[in-house]
């Protein structure tokens, strides 16, 4: 007589540059998370063979797992609605063409409250601030071909950005923080940002210029004879780029102190801190660069007492490493919100 085999729960979250996945010791809460693994995106046969040699796959042969996409069209943006018109048939379609410049015919969107993310009520209409979250319908169906080719079958798929700021609010109120984060999520060719504090999603804004735009200043800065040259050395992670880091994020920088600057005198508050997300582990460094030339430290997350109010414990052995943070959207992936909080921290 044999024993079926235990299944495991899993988590993925795929970015532009890394793939962070976990096992976990079962497929629904409490959580003791068994093993953390992190592969560079670009490396298409990493997942599968990791997913090939993973216990606790099932009978199936595939790693059933909630799986967290950063999709370059995604679509995360605050806005504020007039209450009056949001029963109109065309109002929304007139937000989605005008305001975020998308054929909406091609997307898939939610509508969610911008304080606490829950689903926002049509019926009602009550709330002002609404948070669309979006992508493209047939990005949908490439990215779950991509994961099942790589043996993940996703239970539930979730855009990584909303499933972070969920995280980042639920840990603000846990560290009964009053100081909002600017989120930046920095892909190649645009980076999106938002500020974040313990209410909810306070700010939103994509920024048509991403680390691309940084090699043409790389080869200007060093006398190299073309961009394809520059971007090698500038991914490298052999040739220290911090001196000419002001150089390099100067175009982001001024859009980025234009929505700081209007957020601060709306509110009244300052930015207390910045987190930088998404990068490649050779670009670790753009993090500290952005923050000194904003002025403001970068996030720094106490997430051991974090996971221990989410109930998510690490196995032995199992360690975050540095920067902690990097696994800050694979854990709110994996957590979950309700009653994780201890009543005196809520």
């Amino acid at each position: 007589m044999f024993l079926a085999k235990k299944s495991k729960g899993f988590c993925v979250e795929i970015g532009e540059y890394t793939t962070l996945v976990a096992r976990l010791s079962q497929p629904k809460a409490p959580y003791q998370v068994e093993e953390l693994k992190e592969f560079p995106s670009a490396e298409v046969t990493a997942l599968s063979e990791w997913v090939k040699g993973a216990d606790g796959k099932g009978s199936s042969g595939y790693a059933h797992a909630t799986c967290g996409v950063y999709p370059a069209k995604r679509l995360v943006r605050r806005h504020t609605l007039d209450t009056k018109k949001v029963k109109e048939p065309a109002y929304f379609n007139e937000i989605y063409t005008q305001q975020f410049r998308i054929d909406s015919e091609k997307y898939t969107i939610k509508t969610l409250n911008a304080d606490d993310g829950g689903e926002y009520d049509m019926v009602k209409a009550s709330q002002k601030e609404a948070l669309f979250c979006g992508l493209p319908s047939e990005e949908i169906i490439n990215i779950q071909d991509r994961l099942l080719e790589n043996g993940v079958y996703p239970e539930r798929l979730e855009l990584g950005t909303v499933a972070l700021m969920g995280g980042l609010v639920n840990y603000l109120k846990f560290k009964q923080s009053k100081s909002p984060v600017l989120l930046l999520e920095m892909g190649d060719d645009s980076t999106q940002s938002f500020i974040i504090s313990a209410d909810g999603v306070d700010i939103s804004r994509p920024i048509p210029s991403g680390i691309a735009a940084m090699i043409p200043v790389v080869q200007k800065e060093l006398g190299l004879k073309d961009e394809e040259s520059a971007k090698k050395l500038f991914y490298s992670n052999t040739f220290d780029f911090t001196s000419m880091g002001g150089a390099l994020v100067k175009k982001l920088l001024k859009e980025l102190q234009s929505s700081i600057g209007f957020y601060e005198v709306q509110t009244g508050q300052s930015i207390g801190s910045v987190l930088c997300t998404q990068l490649p582990a050779s670009l670790g460094w753009l993090g500290t660069t952005m923050a000194g030339a904003l002025g403001v430290p970068l996030m720094k997350m106490d997430m051991l007492p974090w996971l221990e109010s989410l109930n998510i414990k690490l196995a032995d052995g199992v360690t975050l490493g540095q920067p902690e943070e990097r696994w800050a959207g694979l854990i709110s992936l994996i957590a979950t919100y309700q009653n994780a909080v201890p009543d005196e921290k809520k």
